[in-house]
């Protein structure tokens, strides 16, 4: 029988223009309460440094946070960019977690920085810190499994710990080193469009079994703006939009309320490279909103979808990820 398709949430805890991190951190845990109770299946919190908008750098602390005021859903790092770390200072972190909310935390891992070039810097990151991701991603693993006579190393707490591993990308990379080492896979098909297929299709049919995952496991990303109306939605949609213009325009701010027009705020050439980014986002009414992620599902045959929704007002986020949630009722997935 098809199994039904899980729907997860995305949250980059943002801080709206005018309040503060404390407030994201609110609205985060409200949100999370709330996505329990509606049925999401993971609540992932993202990793990025030096975003004024963006309050979740902390990231394993925020989980904490997370996962302290929900009871059932799992909780983790969507992701954790591993080469801004030491992968036993991961293991440590994430075996606390583990510690401290058994059998909900997961891991996702990502190469790339999160910020920009001269945070990286600050981070003590350099160009040449992400071409030894997949040992790093190695050396993560050794450290969750049993501690061996004599081993120097060891992560406390963490060493026999399952704390379920994910990779994720933009790129063919990270989904083919997914596959290698028998790993699910997430891919950022909300803001990184062109190589989704391709991905989905390396990892596939380049998957071996691990201990840890019997068959390929896919989730992909997916910016869902609902509401109401399709007018409102789209209205809703523009705190997104202006967040992107000002991220390629490196000025990257606080989420700024909605707009009944973006025509006087971006150039053409924005327009058209901020619609082909977000090629795969979902704006619009409740019956608009099943109708397109159903064809998105049969499209891509997705086993799981990732669903973020950066808009302003806390109480219309709420609303379209319980519109969202409503979806779920009507997805299955094959079994491959």
């Amino acid at each position: 029988m098809p199994a039904p398709l899980a729907f997860s949430v995305l949250d980059l805890a943002p801080i709206k223009q005018g309040e503060t991190a404390a407030d994201a951190f609110r609205n985060s845990l409200d949100l999370a309460r709330h996505a329990e109770s509606w049925g999401y299946h993971r609540y992932w919190m993202a990793e990025h440094h030096g975003m004024p908008g963006i309050a979740s750098a902390a990231t394993a602390v925020v989980i904490s946070h997370i996962a302290a005021g929900t009871s059932t859903i799992r909780v983790g790092a969507g992701g954790i960019m591993l080469p801004n770390h030491a992968p036993l200072v991961i293991a440590e972190q994430f075996g606390t977690l583990e510690s401290l909310y058994p059998g909900r935390i997961d891991l996702a891992l990502g190469r790339a920085p999160g910020t920009d070039r001269v945070t990286m810097a600050a981070l003590r990151r350099t160009d040449k810190s992400a071409e030894t991701f997949p040992q790093d991603v190695l050396e993560l693993q050794s450290y969750f499994k049993p501690v061996t006579p004599g081993q120097p190393v060891r992560a406390v707490p963490g060493a026999g710990l399952n704390v379920p591993i994910w990779l994720l990308g933009s790129s063919m990379f990270s989904a083919q080193l997914a596959a290698e080492l028998g790993l699910p896979f997430a891919f950022a098909s909300h803001f990184a469009p062109d190589y989704m297929m391709h991905a989905l299709h390396a990892y596939r049919t380049q998957f071996k079994p691990s201990e840890n995952l019997g068959k390929p496991h896919a989730m992909l990303g997916l910016s869902v703006i609902a509401a109401d109306t399709d007018a409102e939605a789209k209205r809703l949609y523009t705190s997104l939009q202006q967040q992107f213009v000002n991220l390629r325009r490196g000025t990257p701010g606080q989420l700024q309320q909605p707009v009944d027009s973006m025509d006087d705020y971006w150039s053409p050439t924005e327009k058209a490279q901020l619609e082909h980014a977000l090629t795969y986002a979902i704006v619009g009414s409740p019956e608009k909103v099943r109708e397109k992620i159903a064809h998105f599902v049969q499209f891509t045959d997705a086993d799981e979808l990732m669903i973020t929704a950066q808009i302003y007002d806390h109480g219309a986020r709420l609303h379209s990820y319980k519109i969202t949630a409503q979806s779920s009722d009507i997805m299955e997935r094959s079994n491959r």
